[in-house]
C-alpha cells in the first residue's frame, strides 16, 4: 500500500506513534544512514536494484512465451494472458478492470505482470502462492479465459507442434496443465525492468537523479513509506489494509484477504503493489479508481497517513516515482504452431 508524507508535518507526532513498530526503526534506521554515510550506501536502501534473472530454463522460456500470447487456451479462441497483461504497454491493460470471456467485466484492476517475480505471492488478495499458481488462475475462471484445465490441455494435446516442443522441454508424450503452467511461470521470470535512473542511482550514479528527485525519495522514506515498499520492486512483500487512517470509499466489491481467509481482520488488506514503472500502470489501487499519479498520492496521504499533501511535496513524490520506471523487456512476438485437424476453432462470440 502507497504511502506518502505531507511535507509540512502536520500532526508528525500523533502520525509516527500511529506507525507500526517495524516502520518507525526503519525509518530512522535510515535517516541516521543517510545523515552519516551519504545516499550511495545501496545495501542500506531499503529498495535494491532490480536485476535481470539468471539460471533459467531458454526452452521453457520460449514455450511459455507462446502460451502467454496463444489465444486458444481461452473457450473463445480469442483472450491470452497479453490480453490483460499486455507487454507493450506496462505489462497490464491501463483498464479500470479487464475484459473477459464474452465482455465481462472483471471485478479488479489488473496488476502488471513485470517483476511479479519478486510478490510474496500473486493477484490482489494473494490467493495464487506463486507465478506457477496464478498461471492456471485465469484459465478456469469463467469470467476471464473461461475454460478449464482439462479442455486447455486437449486443445493443445490437438496441435502437433505443441506436442512436439512439450516433449522436447518435458519429455513424455501427454501434456499435463502443471507443464503449462510452469512454462508460462518461466517466461514470466524474464519480465523485469532493470537499469531505472533509480537504479542508477543506487549503483553509485549520483548524477542519474535530480535534486527534486532524490528530495522526493528522502521524504518517501523519512514517513516510513519503505516499511511498506521495499525491495527490488518497491513492493510485493506484504499486505496492509487500504484506509489504515480514513476510510477508502469505493464501489468495488472486492475484500481483500478475507476472501482467502475468512478473517475478518483481513478485510480491505491487499499486497502492497510495487512501485516500480508506477508511472505506466495506471489507473492506480485495485479498483482502478485513480487515473493520475497526482492524485494517487493525495489520495493515499489522506487515507494512509490523515494529511494533506501540500503542492510541493506532492511533486517531490511524483518526480521520485516517476525515477522508477526502468527498461522494459525486449520481447520477440512469438510465431505459434498451427493448429491441426481437431483443433477448435475460434468461438469469440458465443
Amino acid at each position: 500500500m502507497v504511502c506518502y508524507y505531507n511535507e509540512t508535518r502536520q500532526n508528525g507526532q500523533t502520525n509516527l506513534l500511529r506507525m507500526n513498530t517495524r516502520q518507525i526503526l526503519l525509518m530512522l534506521s535510515l535517516t541516521l544512514l543517510s545523515t552519516l554515510f551519504g545516499s550511495t550506501v545501496m545495501a542500506q536502501e531499503p529498495i535494491s536494484p532490480i536485476e535481470v534473472p539468471e539460471g533459467l530454463d531458454s526452452s521453457k522460456i520460449e514455450l511459455g512465451k507462446k502460451l502467454f500470447f496463444d489465444p486458444r487456451l481461452s473457450r473463445s479462441g480469442w483472450i491470452s494472458c497479453n490480453s490483460c497483461h499486455n507487454l507493450m504497454l506496462s505489462g497490464t491493460d491501463n483498464l479500470v478492470s479487464s475484459i473477459g470471456h464474452q465482455w465481462a467485466q472483471g471485478p479488479i484492476n489488473a496488476p502488471t505482470v513485470f517483476n511479479a517475480v519478486y510478490s510474496i505471492s500473486q493477484f490482489w488478495d494473494g490467493r495464487a502462492v506463486n507465478l506457477t499458481e496464478q498461471a492456471g488462475g485465469p484459465i478456469a475462471n469463467p469470467g476471464e479465459m473461461a475454460s478449464n484445465h482439462q479442455l486447455a490441455v486437449e486443445v493443445l494435446q490437438t496441435i502437433p507442434g505443441y506436442v512436439r516442443e512439450f516433449s522436447q522441454v518435458f519429455g513424455g508424450e501427454r501434456i499435463t496443465i502443471g507443464m503449462v503452467t510452469e512454462a508460462i511461470a518461466e517466461f514470466e521470470r524474464t519480465l523485469v525492468t532493470p537499469n531505472s535512473r533509480f537504479d542508477q542511482w543506487l549503483l553509485g550514479d549520483e548524477n542519474a537523479l535530480t535534486e527534486q528527485e532524490k528530495e522526493g525519495y528522502r521524504l518517501f522514506k523519512l514517513t516510513g513509506c519503505a516499511g511498506c515498499h521495499n525491495g527490488p520492486a518497491a513492493g510485493g512483500r506484504a499486505y496492509q489494509k487500504m484506509g489504515s487512517f480514513n476510510r477508502y470509499e469505493t464501489e468495488n466489491p472486492s475484500v481483500g484477504r478475507e476472501a482467502v481467509t475468512g478473517v475478518r481482520q483481513d478485510r480491505m488488506r491487499f499486497k502492497v503493489p510495487s512501485l516500480r514503472n508506477i508511472e505506466l500502470t495506471y489507473p492506480y489501487f485495485h479498483d482502478g479508481q485513480v487515473r493520475t499519479l497526482e492524485e494517487a498520492v493525495d489520495t493515499m496521504a489522506w487515507v494512509q497517513l490523515n494529511r494533506k499533501f501540500s503542492e510541493n511535496g506532492n511533486d517531490k513524490v511524483v518526480a521520485f516515482l516517476k525515477s522508477l520506471t526502468g527498461e522494459l523487456p525486449r520481447i520477440v512476438l512469438p510465431i505459434l504452431p498451427p493448429s491441426g485437424p481437431d483443433t477448435p476453432p475460434p468461438q469469440p462470440f458465443e
